[in-house]
């Protein structure tokens, strides 16, 4: 029973008794009117219009030619940011993305296809930029859509927290995973609630501690045992009546 109750615990994660809230934290919860900047190994994808994105507003031509045929849409082609902090893209080559924000890099590829495009319109999405989540529904990888996603938005692409999650236990862990700050969160409390608007950057883990009913798990763990223990003594009883 005793080493039934201890396994009880085993599965649970990032165990730490405070709210470790350091600097870095805070100083990356404030940036709300910072952008991820592209970096080496991220993954984008570009979508070029002419005509300043005339297809973009009018994809099917109503307002050109009146015709509405509908087009169908082409595969989406990933490129990845090389060590060299290039992306080798179609027609321009290799161009430098590295340390540049998504807005920048529209530019730069804006710049770069009206060599070929008659006023180009470029949109750059980048793909590489997620959080990780475990929970009791296991572990997910939820990527950054867009600028300034909060925690509150992240568990509910997770999907949400069951009855068998704990809102009152929720770990965020960023930085150097040998040294990362920790940061606990209860979701009961109206505080809570507020630093769950926290701003998720890159890289960050988000822990839903899993509840448990402790009983039941014991009873499961404990009940092979019992049925050893019921079949050998069952069996010397056996041996037993038949001897006599």
């Amino acid at each position: 029973m005793i080493a039934s109750c201890k396994s009880y615990h085993d599965y649970k994660m990032f165990q730490t008794d405070t709210s470790i809230l350091v600097d870095s934290v805070e100083r990356l919860r404030n940036k709300a009117t910072s952008e991820y900047k592209i970096e080496i190994n991220d993954v984008i994808t570009l979508d070029i219009y002419t005509n300043n994105g005339e297809k973009l507003v009018d994809p099917n031509n109503a307002l050109t030619d009146g015709q509405k045929t509908a087009k169908e849409q082409p595969a989406v082609i990933k490129y990845t940011i090389y060590s060299d902090g290039c992306a080798h893209l179609p027609m321009v080559g290799n161009i430098v993305l590295k340390g540049f924000t998504v807005y920048q890099a529209d530019s730069i590829l804006t710049i770069a296809f009206a060599k070929y495009y008659t006023e180009p319109y470029v949109k750059t999405t980048l793909l590489s930029k997620r959080v990780i989540v475990f929970g009791p529904d296991g572990g997910k990888i939820i990527p950054l859509e867009y600028q300034n996603m909060n925690l509150v938005e992240i568990i509910a692409r997770y999907g949400g927290i069951r009855i068998d999650g704990k809102a009152t236990n929720i770990r965020v862990l960023r930085g150097d995973l040998r040294n990362p700050d920790v940061q606990l969160i209860n979701l009961n409390t109206v505080e809570g609630m507020k630093l769950a608007y926290m701003d998720m950057e890159p890289g960050d883990i988000v822990y839903i501690e899993p509840s448990r009913k402790v009983f039941k798990e014991v009873l499961s763990d404990v009940y092979p045992l019992v049925g050893i223990t019921t079949s050998v003594a069952t069996l010397y009883l056996i041996i037993k009546t038949s001897t006599n």
